[in-house]
């Protein structure tokens, strides 16, 4: 038997499903990350996977972001396209105040600190956002991100939408 692997894209993907057997499909979830991207807005962060407080987040990867921070390290992982990260060290004065502070929080204006360059993640690619630093997004071309994070105020949660119900 021959296996062919094929990767999703925003253009092409093929939605999966969860197979009941003996069981209500109320008691699972399945949702795919290309098919949020495709009915979300450039970089609104919707929550496709919890786990307590931790969550996974998929961004439609389009244009320029905002600017995001973080109390605690986030990791990007790019699905689709390239996707370019600015980063900047926040000095200290314009780090968020609550250690304790759940999710990524918009810098408000330019942010302030150390430029400590860039990255470019094509497929496949992971970049640590480390905390307390600020980071932007830009894709020239829509794209799919997976952040892994904690559930803050920005996390958008919208099971109804998403998930397989039947």
């Amino acid at each position: 038997m021959e296996y062919k692997t094929q990767f999703g894209s925003l253009e092409s993907y093929e939605k999966g499903g969860v197979q009941v057997i003996n069981d209500d499909a109320k008691h699972y979830a399945f949702s795919n990350c290309f098919e949020i991207a495709s009915i979300s807005k450039p970089y609104e962060k919707v929550v496709f996977g919890i786990n307590q407080i931790y969550v996974l987040e998929v961004l439609r990867a389009e244009g320029v972001s905002p600017w995001y921070t973080c109390a605690h390290d986030e990791f990007a992982l790019c699905m689709d396209k390239e996707v370019d990260i600015q980063l900047v060290k926040l000095d200290a004065a314009h780090q968020i105040e609550d250690a304790e502070k759940n999710g990524a929080v918009l810098v408000q204006g330019e942010p302030v600190g150390a430029r400590m360059g860039w990255m470019r993640l094509k497929r496949g690619h992971q970049a640590l956002l480390p905390a307390n630093t600020a980071y932007q997004f830009r894709a020239a071309q829509p794209g799919v991100i997976v952040l892994q994070t904690c559930k803050g105020d920005l996390s958008v949660e919208k099971w109804a939408d998403i998930c397989q119900a039947a």
